[in-house]
Protein backbone atom coordinates (compact mmCIF):
# COMPACT_ATOMS: atom_id res chain seq x y z
CA UNK A 1 0.00 0.00 0.00
CA UNK A 2 1.29 3.46 -0.95
CA UNK A 3 2.33 5.32 2.13
CA UNK A 4 1.05 8.72 1.32
CA UNK A 5 -0.93 9.32 -2.11
CA UNK A 6 -2.84 6.19 -2.64
CA UNK A 7 -3.40 5.87 1.13
CA UNK A 8 -5.13 9.30 1.61
CA UNK A 9 -6.68 9.90 -1.75
CA UNK A 10 -8.77 6.50 -0.69
CA UNK A 11 -10.40 6.86 2.64
CA UNK A 12 -8.89 5.54 5.27
CA UNK A 13 -8.91 1.82 6.04
CA UNK A 14 -9.90 1.25 2.31
CA UNK A 15 -7.01 0.18 -0.07
CA UNK A 16 -3.47 0.23 -0.80
CA UNK A 17 -3.80 1.46 -3.82
CA UNK A 18 -6.28 3.34 -6.12
CA UNK A 19 -7.56 2.74 -9.16
CA UNK A 20 -7.34 5.36 -11.98
CA UNK A 21 -10.72 5.12 -12.81
CA UNK A 22 -11.89 6.21 -9.56
CA UNK A 23 -14.07 9.76 -9.06
CA UNK A 24 -11.10 12.71 -8.64
CA UNK A 25 -11.03 13.88 -5.25
CA UNK A 26 -12.72 17.26 -4.84
CA UNK A 27 -11.90 19.93 -2.54
CA UNK A 28 -13.64 20.16 0.75
CA UNK A 29 -16.57 22.66 0.55
CA UNK A 30 -16.02 25.73 2.74
CA UNK A 31 -18.37 25.36 6.04
CA UNK A 32 -21.07 26.98 5.83
CA UNK A 33 -23.66 29.02 8.56
CA UNK A 34 -24.99 26.27 10.85
CA UNK A 35 -28.78 25.84 10.60
CA UNK A 36 -30.96 26.53 13.44
CA UNK A 37 -30.46 24.27 16.81
CA UNK A 38 -32.07 21.12 16.06
CA UNK A 39 -32.63 21.75 12.45
CA UNK A 40 -31.96 19.30 9.98
CA UNK A 41 -28.87 19.95 8.10
CA UNK A 42 -29.48 20.50 4.22
CA UNK A 43 -28.69 18.54 1.10
CA UNK A 44 -24.92 18.31 0.64
CA UNK A 45 -23.46 19.58 -3.15
CA UNK A 46 -21.79 16.34 -4.95
CA UNK A 47 -18.95 15.96 -4.18
CA UNK A 48 -17.40 15.79 -7.40
CA UNK A 49 -19.31 15.99 -10.91
CA UNK A 50 -20.46 12.29 -11.73
CA UNK A 51 -21.30 11.03 -14.91
CA UNK A 52 -23.66 8.85 -15.25
CA UNK A 53 -23.00 5.72 -12.73
CA UNK A 54 -21.04 2.87 -14.75
CA UNK A 55 -21.79 -0.56 -15.12
CA UNK A 56 -20.28 -3.00 -12.77
CA UNK A 57 -20.21 -6.71 -13.97
CA UNK A 58 -22.47 -5.27 -16.64
CA UNK A 59 -24.85 -4.10 -14.05
CA UNK A 60 -25.68 -0.52 -13.12
CA UNK A 61 -25.73 1.04 -9.72
CA UNK A 62 -28.98 2.51 -8.54
CA UNK A 63 -28.45 4.85 -5.89
CA UNK A 64 -31.07 6.56 -3.90
CA UNK A 65 -31.37 8.26 -0.57
CA UNK A 66 -33.80 7.27 2.22
CA UNK A 67 -34.48 9.77 5.14
CA UNK A 68 -35.27 8.68 8.98
CA UNK A 69 -37.68 10.78 10.52
CA UNK A 70 -37.11 12.08 14.08
CA UNK A 71 -33.89 10.08 14.63
CA UNK A 72 -32.56 10.09 18.40
CA UNK A 73 -28.82 8.98 18.77
CA UNK A 74 -27.85 7.07 21.80
CA UNK A 75 -26.15 10.12 23.46
CA UNK A 76 -29.96 11.77 24.08
CA UNK A 77 -29.55 14.18 20.92
CA UNK A 78 -32.04 14.08 17.87
CA UNK A 79 -32.17 15.06 14.63
CA UNK A 80 -35.65 16.03 12.52
CA UNK A 81 -34.38 14.09 9.90
CA UNK A 82 -31.50 11.79 9.07
CA UNK A 83 -30.67 11.14 5.36
CA UNK A 84 -28.73 7.95 4.42
CA UNK A 85 -27.99 7.20 0.80
CA UNK A 86 -27.41 4.04 -0.86
CA UNK A 87 -26.55 1.82 -3.69
CA UNK A 88 -28.11 -1.34 -5.07
CA UNK A 89 -26.63 -3.62 -7.66
CA UNK A 90 -29.01 -6.55 -9.00
CA UNK A 91 -32.38 -7.51 -8.46
CA UNK A 92 -34.03 -8.53 -5.06
CA UNK A 93 -35.53 -11.46 -5.58
CA UNK A 94 -38.04 -12.90 -3.13
CA UNK A 95 -39.94 -16.00 -1.91
CA UNK A 96 -43.86 -16.84 -1.95
CA UNK A 97 -43.94 -14.59 0.88
CA UNK A 98 -42.98 -11.36 -0.64
CA UNK A 99 -39.70 -12.09 1.37
CA UNK A 100 -36.36 -10.76 -0.31
CA UNK A 101 -33.84 -14.08 -0.17
CA UNK A 102 -30.69 -12.85 -2.04
CA UNK A 103 -29.57 -9.44 -0.26
CA UNK A 104 -25.92 -8.84 0.67
CA UNK A 105 -25.10 -5.56 2.17
CA UNK A 106 -21.66 -4.50 2.16
CA UNK A 107 -20.44 -1.74 4.83
CA UNK A 108 -17.74 0.52 4.72
CA UNK A 109 -14.70 1.97 6.46
CA UNK A 110 -13.64 4.97 8.87
CA UNK A 111 -14.25 7.86 6.84
CA UNK A 112 -15.40 5.60 3.84
CA UNK A 113 -18.66 5.69 1.65
CA UNK A 114 -20.14 2.90 -0.46
CA UNK A 115 -17.96 4.06 -3.62
CA UNK A 116 -15.12 2.13 -2.03
CA UNK A 117 -16.60 -0.59 -3.50
CA UNK A 118 -16.62 0.22 -7.06
CA UNK A 119 -12.55 0.23 -7.91
CA UNK A 120 -11.52 -2.86 -9.89
CA UNK A 121 -10.00 -4.68 -7.54
CA UNK A 122 -13.41 -5.08 -5.26
CA UNK A 123 -15.63 -5.55 -8.15
CA UNK A 124 -13.32 -7.72 -10.55
CA UNK A 125 -12.97 -10.42 -8.26
CA UNK A 126 -16.52 -10.49 -6.92
CA UNK A 127 -19.06 -9.59 -9.10
CA UNK A 128 -18.78 -11.41 -12.40
CA UNK A 129 -20.31 -14.22 -13.80
CA UNK A 130 -19.90 -17.00 -11.34
CA UNK A 131 -17.87 -15.08 -9.02
CA UNK A 132 -18.64 -15.21 -5.58
CA UNK A 133 -21.14 -12.40 -5.49
CA UNK A 134 -22.06 -13.01 -9.03
CA UNK A 135 -24.46 -9.50 -9.53
CA UNK A 136 -26.93 -11.91 -11.32
CA UNK A 137 -27.86 -13.80 -8.67
CA UNK A 138 -27.59 -11.64 -5.86
CA UNK A 139 -28.98 -8.36 -4.77
CA UNK A 140 -26.13 -6.08 -3.32
CA UNK A 141 -26.87 -2.80 -1.42
CA UNK A 142 -23.93 -0.66 -0.45
CA UNK A 143 -25.06 1.90 2.13
CA UNK A 144 -23.23 5.23 3.49
CA UNK A 145 -23.21 5.24 7.61
CA UNK A 146 -24.38 8.94 8.91
CA UNK A 147 -21.18 11.20 8.82
CA UNK A 148 -20.05 9.62 6.03
CA UNK A 149 -20.14 9.61 1.53
CA UNK A 150 -23.59 10.99 0.53
CA UNK A 151 -25.20 10.20 3.90
CA UNK A 152 -26.14 13.49 6.81
CA UNK A 153 -22.82 14.42 8.33
CA UNK A 154 -21.53 17.63 9.99
CA UNK A 155 -20.05 19.12 6.94
CA UNK A 156 -23.36 19.63 5.51
CA UNK A 157 -23.91 22.83 7.72
CA UNK A 158 -24.24 22.01 11.20
CA UNK A 159 -20.35 22.00 11.80
CA UNK A 160 -19.55 21.15 15.49
CA UNK A 161 -23.48 21.21 16.60
CA UNK A 162 -23.79 17.89 15.00
CA UNK A 163 -24.87 15.39 17.14
CA UNK A 164 -21.75 13.07 18.38
CA UNK A 165 -22.94 9.78 16.64
CA UNK A 166 -21.49 6.84 17.84
CA UNK A 167 -21.24 2.74 15.68
CA UNK A 168 -24.66 1.81 17.91
CA UNK A 169 -26.22 4.81 15.92
CA UNK A 170 -24.94 3.87 12.64
CA UNK A 171 -25.53 0.10 13.04
CA UNK A 172 -28.72 0.90 14.43
CA UNK A 173 -29.41 3.65 11.27
CA UNK A 174 -28.69 1.16 8.48
CA UNK A 175 -30.84 -1.41 9.56
CA UNK A 176 -33.78 1.21 9.67
CA UNK A 177 -32.72 1.83 6.08
CA UNK A 178 -33.06 -1.74 4.93
CA UNK A 179 -35.82 -2.50 7.14
CA UNK A 180 -37.95 0.24 6.79
CA UNK A 181 -36.82 1.49 3.60
CA UNK A 182 -35.70 -1.33 1.53
CA UNK A 183 -38.24 -3.48 3.29
CA UNK A 184 -35.23 -6.39 3.32
CA UNK A 185 -35.98 -8.11 6.69
CA UNK A 186 -33.48 -11.10 5.58
CA UNK A 187 -30.05 -10.88 4.34
CA UNK A 188 -27.61 -13.93 2.77
CA UNK A 189 -24.58 -12.36 4.03
CA UNK A 190 -23.46 -9.10 5.89
CA UNK A 191 -19.84 -8.28 5.30
CA UNK A 192 -17.94 -5.61 6.04
CA UNK A 193 -14.04 -4.04 5.75
CA UNK A 194 -11.97 -2.20 8.40
CA UNK A 195 -15.10 0.07 10.21
CA UNK A 196 -17.46 -2.08 8.33
CA UNK A 197 -16.01 -5.59 9.76
CA UNK A 198 -16.88 -4.45 13.27
CA UNK A 199 -20.02 -2.98 12.76
CA UNK A 200 -20.77 -6.71 11.10
CA UNK A 201 -19.96 -8.09 14.68
CA UNK A 202 -22.66 -6.17 16.10
CA UNK A 203 -25.04 -7.03 13.39
CA UNK A 204 -24.20 -10.82 13.94
CA UNK A 205 -25.18 -9.83 17.52
CA UNK A 206 -28.25 -7.91 18.24
CA UNK A 207 -29.66 -9.26 15.01
CA UNK A 208 -28.31 -13.06 14.40
CA UNK A 209 -31.98 -14.73 13.14
CA UNK A 210 -31.42 -11.77 10.47
CA UNK A 211 -28.64 -13.06 8.39
CA UNK A 212 -27.53 -16.41 6.96
CA UNK A 213 -23.49 -16.09 7.14
CA UNK A 214 -21.46 -12.85 8.06
CA UNK A 215 -17.77 -11.93 7.10
CA UNK A 216 -15.20 -9.38 8.32
CA UNK A 217 -12.14 -7.69 7.10
CA UNK A 218 -9.71 -6.09 9.09
CA UNK A 219 -10.60 -5.67 12.55
CA UNK A 220 -10.70 -7.34 15.71
CA UNK A 221 -13.63 -8.11 18.00
CA UNK A 222 -12.64 -5.99 21.21
CA UNK A 223 -13.06 -2.58 22.33
CA UNK A 224 -10.48 -0.11 20.13
CA UNK A 225 -7.69 -0.16 23.29
CA UNK A 226 -4.01 -0.26 23.12
CA UNK A 227 -2.06 1.25 19.65
CA UNK A 228 -5.21 1.12 17.54
CA UNK A 229 -6.31 3.78 20.31
CA UNK A 230 -3.25 5.74 20.08
CA UNK A 231 -3.01 6.83 16.25
CA UNK A 232 -6.62 7.37 16.57
CA UNK A 233 -5.84 9.71 19.52
CA UNK A 234 -3.38 10.95 18.25
CA UNK A 235 -5.43 12.08 15.17
CA UNK A 236 -8.59 13.57 17.34
CA UNK A 237 -5.73 15.74 18.81
CA UNK A 238 -4.28 17.11 15.93
CA UNK A 239 -7.66 18.45 14.58
CA UNK A 240 -8.33 19.77 18.12
CA UNK A 241 -5.37 21.43 19.33
CA UNK A 242 -5.15 23.53 16.14
CA UNK A 243 -6.28 26.96 16.59
CA UNK A 244 -7.76 27.38 13.18
CA UNK A 245 -10.24 24.66 13.89
CA UNK A 246 -11.77 27.07 16.20
CA UNK A 247 -14.43 24.46 18.14
CA UNK A 248 -15.36 23.38 14.58
CA UNK A 249 -16.70 26.84 13.36
CA UNK A 250 -13.61 27.38 10.83
CA UNK A 251 -14.20 29.10 7.51
CA UNK A 252 -11.34 27.52 5.74
CA UNK A 253 -9.94 23.51 6.59
CA UNK A 254 -7.54 24.51 9.56
CA UNK A 255 -3.94 23.60 7.76
CA UNK A 256 -1.87 22.26 11.05
CA UNK A 257 -4.36 19.62 11.60
CA UNK A 258 -5.36 18.57 8.14
CA UNK A 259 -1.65 18.33 8.21
CA UNK A 260 -1.06 16.35 11.10
CA UNK A 261 -4.14 13.76 10.92
CA UNK A 262 -2.60 13.55 7.37
CA UNK A 263 0.63 12.21 8.41
CA UNK A 264 -1.03 9.75 11.02
CA UNK A 265 -3.19 8.25 8.86
CA UNK A 266 -0.96 7.38 6.07
CA UNK A 267 1.54 5.61 8.99
CA UNK A 268 -1.75 3.83 9.78
CA UNK A 269 -2.47 2.00 6.69
CA UNK A 270 1.34 1.45 5.57
CA UNK A 271 2.71 -2.04 4.59
CA UNK A 272 6.26 -2.34 5.54
CA UNK A 273 7.93 -5.07 2.90
CA UNK A 274 5.56 -3.21 -0.37
CA UNK A 275 6.47 -0.14 0.59
CA UNK A 276 10.48 -1.04 1.43
CA UNK A 277 10.07 -2.18 -2.19
CA UNK A 278 8.48 0.73 -3.71
CA UNK A 279 9.82 3.50 -2.02
CA UNK A 280 13.72 2.12 -2.61
CA UNK A 281 15.23 5.80 -2.43
CA UNK A 282 14.49 8.67 -0.09
CA UNK A 283 13.62 10.86 -2.91
CA UNK A 284 10.41 8.39 -3.85
CA UNK A 285 9.58 8.52 -0.24
CA UNK A 286 9.76 11.97 0.43
CA UNK A 287 7.72 12.81 -3.20
CA UNK A 288 4.96 9.67 -1.99
CA UNK A 289 4.84 12.02 1.51
CA UNK A 290 4.43 15.09 -0.29
CA UNK A 291 1.78 14.25 -2.52
CA UNK A 292 -0.05 12.26 0.39
CA UNK A 293 0.16 15.36 1.91
CA UNK A 294 -1.71 17.67 -0.68
CA UNK A 295 -4.17 15.02 -1.37
CA UNK A 296 -5.22 14.42 2.14
CA UNK A 297 -5.97 18.27 2.62
CA UNK A 298 -8.11 18.26 -0.65
CA UNK A 299 -9.90 15.13 -0.14
CA UNK A 300 -11.12 15.77 3.47
CA UNK A 301 -13.38 17.38 6.02
CA UNK A 302 -11.95 18.03 9.22
CA UNK A 303 -15.21 18.23 11.19
CA UNK A 304 -16.39 15.02 9.44
CA UNK A 305 -12.69 12.98 9.91
CA UNK A 306 -13.07 13.62 13.53
CA UNK A 307 -16.57 12.57 14.31
CA UNK A 308 -15.98 9.65 12.21
CA UNK A 309 -12.82 8.91 14.45
CA UNK A 310 -14.61 9.73 17.64
CA UNK A 311 -17.58 7.29 16.73
CA UNK A 312 -15.52 3.94 18.04
CA UNK A 313 -16.23 4.70 21.52
CA UNK A 314 -19.39 2.53 22.09
CA UNK A 315 -17.44 -0.55 19.98
CA UNK A 316 -16.93 -3.50 22.42
CA UNK A 317 -18.67 -7.02 20.50
CA UNK A 318 -16.62 -9.13 23.04
CA UNK A 319 -18.87 -8.64 25.64
CA UNK A 320 -21.52 -10.88 23.32
CA UNK A 321 -19.64 -12.93 21.17
CA UNK A 322 -21.36 -16.05 22.61
CA UNK A 323 -24.67 -14.59 21.21
CA UNK A 324 -23.28 -15.16 17.60
CA UNK A 325 -24.73 -18.05 15.66
CA UNK A 326 -24.14 -17.63 12.20
CA UNK A 327 -21.25 -18.74 10.26
CA UNK A 328 -19.11 -15.43 10.66
CA UNK A 329 -15.44 -15.72 8.85
CA UNK A 330 -12.73 -12.82 9.78
CA UNK A 331 -10.29 -12.13 7.55
CA UNK A 332 -6.64 -10.25 8.71
CA UNK A 333 -3.40 -9.30 7.08
CA UNK A 334 0.05 -10.06 9.17
CA UNK A 335 1.34 -6.82 7.49
CA UNK A 336 -1.53 -4.70 8.72
CA UNK A 337 -0.34 -1.84 11.26
CA UNK A 338 -4.16 -0.96 13.39
CA UNK A 339 -4.48 -5.09 13.76
CA UNK A 340 -1.13 -6.11 14.39
CA UNK A 341 -0.75 -10.04 14.14
CA UNK A 342 1.31 -10.62 17.69
CA UNK A 343 -1.73 -9.70 19.68
CA UNK A 344 -3.06 -12.97 19.19
CA UNK A 345 -6.50 -11.41 19.83
CA UNK A 346 -8.36 -12.47 17.12
CA UNK A 347 -7.11 -16.55 17.11
CA UNK A 348 -8.39 -16.04 20.94
CA UNK A 349 -11.76 -14.26 20.19
CA UNK A 350 -13.19 -16.06 17.11
CA UNK A 351 -13.27 -19.25 18.91
CA UNK A 352 -16.04 -18.05 21.14
CA UNK A 353 -18.01 -17.74 18.12
CA UNK A 354 -19.78 -21.88 17.71
CA UNK A 355 -19.22 -21.38 14.00
CA UNK A 356 -16.26 -18.52 14.13
CA UNK A 357 -13.32 -18.98 11.68
CA UNK A 358 -10.37 -16.80 11.48
CA UNK A 359 -7.93 -16.05 8.35
CA UNK A 360 -4.80 -14.93 8.26
CA UNK A 361 -3.34 -13.46 5.25
CA UNK A 362 0.49 -13.43 5.31
CA UNK A 363 2.80 -10.49 4.20
CA UNK A 364 4.10 -10.32 1.84
CA UNK A 365 6.15 -6.99 -0.69
CA UNK A 366 3.17 -7.57 -3.24
CA UNK A 367 0.44 -7.25 -0.16
CA UNK A 368 -1.41 -4.13 1.34
CA UNK A 369 -1.38 -3.69 4.68
CA UNK A 370 -4.94 -2.99 6.20
CA UNK A 371 -5.96 -2.20 3.24
CA UNK A 372 -6.17 -5.80 1.83
CA UNK A 373 -9.50 -5.55 3.25
CA UNK A 374 -10.31 -4.32 -0.40
CA UNK A 375 -8.39 -6.22 -2.53
CA UNK A 376 -10.50 -9.24 -2.83
CA UNK A 377 -8.36 -11.46 -5.34
CA UNK A 378 -6.92 -12.17 -1.52
CA UNK A 379 -9.62 -13.49 0.58
CA UNK A 380 -12.65 -14.06 -2.55
CA UNK A 381 -11.88 -17.61 -1.90
CA UNK A 382 -13.02 -17.51 1.84
CA UNK A 383 -15.74 -15.22 0.93
CA UNK A 384 -16.55 -18.19 -1.71
CA UNK A 385 -16.39 -21.15 0.76
CA UNK A 386 -18.41 -19.23 3.54
CA UNK A 387 -21.39 -18.86 1.00
CA UNK A 388 -21.00 -22.58 -0.41
CA UNK A 389 -20.95 -23.68 3.21
CA UNK A 390 -23.39 -21.84 4.72
CA UNK A 391 -26.63 -21.64 2.29
CA UNK A 392 -29.94 -20.09 3.63
CA UNK A 393 -31.41 -20.21 6.53
CA UNK A 394 -34.64 -21.62 6.27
Amino acid sequence: MKLATAALICVVTWLAACEDTRDPPAAPRAPTAPPGPGAPPPAPAPASPRAAPQPIAGVTPVPGDYTIKDFAFTGGEKLPEVRLHYVTLGTAKHDAAGRVTNAVVILHGTTGSGTQFFRKQFTEPLFGPGQALDLTRYYVIIPDGIGHGGSTKPSDGMHAKFPHYGYVDLVDSTHALLVDGLHVDHLRLVMGTSMGCMHAFMWAEKWPAMMDAAMGMACLPVAITGRNRVWRKMLIDAIEQDPEWNHGEYTRQPRAAMLGAGQIFALANTAPLADQKRLATREAADKDVEDGERAFTATYDANDLLYAFQASFDFDPALELDKITVPFVLVNSADDFINPPELGIAEREMKRIKRGRFVMLPATDSTHGHGMHSWAAFWQGELRKLLDSSGPRK
